[in-house]
């Protein structure tokens, strides 16, 4: 018995399938199967049942993938605890984060602070908040990256990275001679949101009061999942949208003539990286906190009083 069969073990149960599991491990499916093979014969157990499709996991092999689990883990904490000792950030984590924040933080600030920690191996997803908290809770994620305050992530500890503002990005640039915005002056059939369920587009609803726009095909059906594609859909068809703060750096400068404040006092969200409870993944939670902020600081480019933020954060 050795650490890759327990890996390979917790693969399957995971995937249910051989041919995934052995992907997902970097190895063929042959070397896969002959290696849990050998460990069940060796505890004389039968931890798959592979007559069913998609493969089940037995009764013993339930128990059997736990103890694996807690082996795994035991040994991560122990090759944590060594580069700890050795003065080493190193070991491995696994991290959630929601799409309209990962696209301005994943090229930048993580890579950027993987590119200095050459030990650490960070595996990232681009899950919905409610597949984060889903994660966090069966453990599948040591950690994830959402916007705060949020009802499921009550039970989480949560450590603070960054208010930024939300802003209006709008095909009308003629009709306002500043640059700020009052909610209530928005044309509400030329609205571009995001869909369902996600964060941001209910943050923008609850400030603007706004509902899906008119100005898509009528035999057009149309949910959009990420910020760029609204950005297009303004630049194309026109109409308004509400950009994260962040994402004005990936703007051209013709499109930065699109942009817009909204009116003191401004709405923003607050960004929090969330998880289950202290582990040995700590200190490389706590040294990401620490590269994220201290780069996006210096993004939030706004001269910005506390007060002007006060009472309008978007639950």
């Amino acid at each position: 018995m050795n650490i890759q069969q327990l890996e390979y073990l917790i693969a399957v149960d995971k995937f249910r399938h051989f041919g995934k599991a052995a992907q997902a491990c970097f190895i063929t499916q042959p070397t896969l199967s002959a290696m849990i093979q050998k460990f069940e014969e060796e505890l004389d157990v039968k931890v798959f049942d592979r007559t069913t499709h998609p493969i089940r996991t037995t009764d013993v092999g339930v128990e059997i993938i736990i103890q694996a689990k807690k082996v795994i883990d035991a040994v991560n904490e122990l090759r944590s605890k060594a580069d700890l000792l050795n003065n080493v950030l190193g070991g491995k984590i696994t991290i959630g984060i929601i799409p309209t924040i990962s696209t301005y933080i994943l090229p930048s600030e993580i890579f950027d602070f993987l590119s200095l920690n050459d030990k650490i191996e960070m595996k990232v997803k681009e899950l919905t908040t409610d597949g984060i908290i889903k994660g966090l809770k069966s453990g599948e994620l040591d950690a994830g990256i959402i916007s705060t305050p949020y009802d499921g992530a009550n039970e989480f500890y949560h450590e603070f990275l960054f208010n930024e503002e939300l802003m209006v990005y709008s095909s009308d640039v003629t009709s306002k001679k500043d640059s700020f915005v009052v909610p209530e002056e928005m044309d509400a059939e030329k609205i571009w949101l995001l869909e369902e369920g996600n964060c941001l587009r209910t943050q923008f609803e609850s400030i603007c009061k706004l509902k899906e726009n008119t100005l898509k095909p009528k035999n057009l059906e149309f949910l959009a999942s990420n910020i760029n594609t609204l950005v297009q859909m303004v630049d194309r068809v026109g109409g308004i949208t509400v950009i994260p703060e962040l994402a004005q750096g990936q703007l051209s400068l013709e499109q930065t003539e699109k942009l817009y404040r909204f009116r003191k006092p401004f709405p923003y969200r607050e960004v929090s990286l969330i998880y289950y409870k202290p582990t040995y993944k700590q200190k490389i939670i706590d040294e990401l906190v620490q590269a994220i902020r201290s780069s996006v600081e210096p993004k939030l480019n706004y001269n910005k009083a506390p007060e002007d933020f006060l009472g309008v954060k978007p639950q």
